[in-house]
């Protein structure tokens, strides 16, 4: 069903109206005539992809759409978080003193799939920790409903649609009965948050019992874990990166435009480690990674710092999964204090820093909140000018001054 607005209808307050329920009837549609067509269109392609009849109607029995899922997809965020606000909210003393105790714990298994795999134990733990709480909290969600609902409601559809085909495929395989495959709202299963596509690729059977179990089995959960980061390029030996320290007059401008370089080109630079120590391998590949500006932790970031990122695509997860490895590996603190009182901007803010920019002389173009190189050479135009260091990077605290 469609309604159309006349064009003889001028009124605002009228034409607002008709819109309004023009957007409020098509957001109640159903996507499907019924849940039962829903479930029925799914058969076809389930049994093409293996999936037997019987764990087929076991899986659907009293599915129903989730209305509370759904919300979450459309659930925007009341604030932003800086990169110091995300990592200081997962990685605390207690944290580290968990993962401490799991590698103990654990040991056996952890030093077998090093050995097989060629990822450090601590590695493993710090994504274990990261993603359930070393298995703490997995989700409550039935995967099988939870990515139905996503389908069935045309969220990402084709996306879905292929996870909610292979976590068929996967209880028809017998490595999870149905009611016990649970995990998060979008999908992701177990221990360490497996979406079901990762886990046909990367999903093992460490403990040789005939299933891949990452639900029950903390040795399938961590050696399917180690499988995919080995799988992703992990270099065995191999840190995420370093946390260094930038010499007085450091040239941030030839920095941007380097990018990846040699470790040795950076210590041309003026780079060292905050600890002291020499780097150990000159040659490798890194970038400069200022989550906080000059003001704050600086990193070289490593090949490996990209493969945990291959597990969720965040320089912010990465970062936390790295400093979580190091802390529990005996790592303190990072030895630089983040700057006090700043926070990270919303696309209105964003919006006005570059105005705001504009008008004082330093041209980023029609202000739309996208943080892109003129924008980031006008800041640093800006810095140079205020006598700042001039890193180009964007944050509360210029904001502030900007607002002056």
């Amino acid at each position: 069903m469609t309604l159309s607005v006349p064009r003889s209808v001028r009124r605002p307050a009228l034409r607002a109206a008709a819109l309004a329920l023009v957007v409020s009837m098509a957001a109640s549609l159903p996507a499907f005539a019924d849940t039962a067509s829903f479930v029925r269109s799914l058969w076809a392609d389930a049994e093409r992809n293996g999936v037997s009849r019987q764990v087929f109607e076991t899986a659907f029995a009293g599915y129903s759409p989730s209305s509370k899922l759904m919300e979450l997809t459309r659930k925007q965020p009341e604030f932003s978080q800086t990169v110091q606000q995300y990592v200081e909210k997962r990685i605390t003393d207690a944290q580290a003193a968990k993962g401490r105790a799991m590698r103990q714990e654990w040991a056996q298994t952890l030093g077998g799939a090093q050995q097989r795999y060629g990822v450090q134990p601590e590695v493993v733990l710090a994504i274990w920790g990261m993603e359930t709480n070393f298995g703490g909290f997995m989700g409550g969600n039935n995967t099988i409903h939870a990515l139905a609902t996503l389908t069935q409601n045309n969220y990402r559809t084709d996306f879905f649609r292929k996870e909610l085909l292979t976590a068929l495929r996967i209880l028809t395989e017998g490595h999870i009965s149905p009611n016990a495959m649970v995990g998060s709202w979008a999908g992701a299963m177990g221990h360490t948050q497996f979406m079901p596509t990762s886990f046909q690729r990367y999903a093992v059977d460490y403990n040789g019992d005939g299933r891949k179990d990452i639900w029950n089995s903390v040795p399938d959960a961590l050696g399917s874990t180690a499988n995919y980061l080995k799988s992703h390029g992990w270099r065995p030996g191999e840190t995420w990166g370093y946390e260094i320290k930038l010499p007085q007059g450091f040239n941030f401008a030839q920095a941007r435009q380097m990018e990846k370089a040699p470790i040795s080109q950076w210590q041309a630079m003026g780079i060292t480690r905050v600890s002291g120590r020499d780097f150990p391998r000159p040659g490798d590949m890194a970038r400069l990674y200022m989550p906080a500006g000059a003001k704050g932790p600086a990193f070289l970031l490593l090949p490996n710092f990209d493969v945990i990122k291959r597990y969720n695509n965040s320089d912010s997860y990465a970062l936390a999964v790295g400093h979580l490895a190091d802390r529990i590996i005996g790592g303190g603190s990072f030895a630089t204090p983040w700057p006090a009182g700043d926070y990270a901007l919303n696309n209105d803010q964003r919006t006005q820093l570059q105005a705001l920019l504009n008008r004082a002389g330093f041209d980023t173009g029609t202000p739309d909140g996208v943080v892109g190189p003129k924008t980031r050479a006008a800041v640093m135009a800006y810095q140079q000018a205020a006598g700042l260091p001039a890193d180009g990077h964007i944050s509360g605290l210029l904001y502030d001054r900007l607002r002056r």
